[in-house]
C-alpha cells in the first residue's frame, strides 16, 4: 500500500524520524515500488505560499544522483543543496543554516557517492601535483584535506576515499557554522554522512553528529 504523502505543515519530526522517511523512500526506489508522493497539483498549489521540507540534503551535483528520486520525495518535502564533491563553500553553508535557522529542518544529510569525479579529479592532482584550471581548482583545494586524511589511512581507492570525504564534510559543517552546530547540540538538528551506491542504488550511513 502506498504510503502517506508528507503534509505541507510545519516539520514535528525527530532526526530519526525524518531518516527513517527517507531510509523508507530509498528501500521503494531500490525495490522499484516508487509512490512519487507528493508531485501532484493539490500539494503544488499548497506550497505556493510556504514550505516546510522535513530534511535538507546536501549532495553532489552528480546527474547521477538525484536526491528527490532516490529518496522518493516529492515537491516540498526536503530542501536540496549541491555542488560538485558536496563542497562546503559560504554559499553552500549559508543554504544549510537558512534551512535550519528559518525552515527548523531536523535533519542534514550530506550525500556523496562511489565513482565521484570531483574526488577522483583529486586523487589525480594530489598524486601528479598539478592543480587543474579555473574554478575546479577551488574544488580540488577543498577536498585534497580529505585525500591527504585518507591516503594517511591506506585508502587508496576512489570509493572508500568518497566515504572519507562524507564524513570530512559532516564535520566542517558542525565545525564551520554555529548555527548547525548549536541546533545539534539542542537535538532540534541532526547532521549525518550518507554514501550511495550507484549499481544498487542504496544510501548508507556513515558518519554523524546528534541523536538519530
Amino acid at each position: 500500500m502506498p504510503n502517506e504523502p508528507i503534509e505541507s505543515t510545519p516539520a514535528t519530526l525527530t532526526p530519526a524520524e525524518a531518516w527513517r522517511k527517507l531510509r523508507e523512500g530509498n528501500e521503494r526506489f531500490i525495490s522499484g515500488t516508487t509512490n512519487h508522493p507528493n508531485q501532484d497539483a493539490e500539494r503544488r498549489s499548497a506550497l505556493v505560499n510556504t514550505q516546510h521540507p522535513f530534511a535538507v540534503i546536501f549532495g553532489c551535483s552528480d546527474s547521477r544522483l538525484a536526491a528527490e528520486i532516490i529518496f522518493d520525495v516529492g515537491l516540498g518535502d526536503v530542501f536540496v543543496v549541491r555542488t560538485a564533491g558536496h563542497v562546503p563553500d559560504d554559499a553552500a553553508l549559508g543554504s544549510l543554516e537558512y534551512s535550519v535557522a528559518l525552515l527548523h529542518v531536523p535533519l542534514i544529510v550530506v550525500l556523496g557517492h562511489d565513482s565521484c569525479g570531483a574526488v577522483t579529479a583529486t586523487m589525480e592532482s594530489f598524486e601528479s601535483g598539478t592543480m587543474p584550471p579555473g574554478f575546479i581548482r577551488d574544488l580540488v583545494e577543498r577536498i585534497t584535506p580529505s585525500v591527504i586524511t585518507a591516503q594517511r589511512a591506506g585508502i587508496t581507492d576512489v570509493n572508500t576515499t568518497v566515504e572519507e570525504h562524507v564524513k570530512q564534510s559532516t564535520h566542517r559543517l558542525v565545525d564551520s557554522s554555529k548555527i548547525i552546530s548549536d541546533a545539534v547540540d539542542a537535538g532540534e538538528t541532526a547532521v549525518i554522512g550518507v554514501t550511495y551506491r550507484l549499481e544498487e542504488g542504496k544510501a548508507e550511513v556513515v558518519s554523524g553528529f546528534g541523536n538519530l
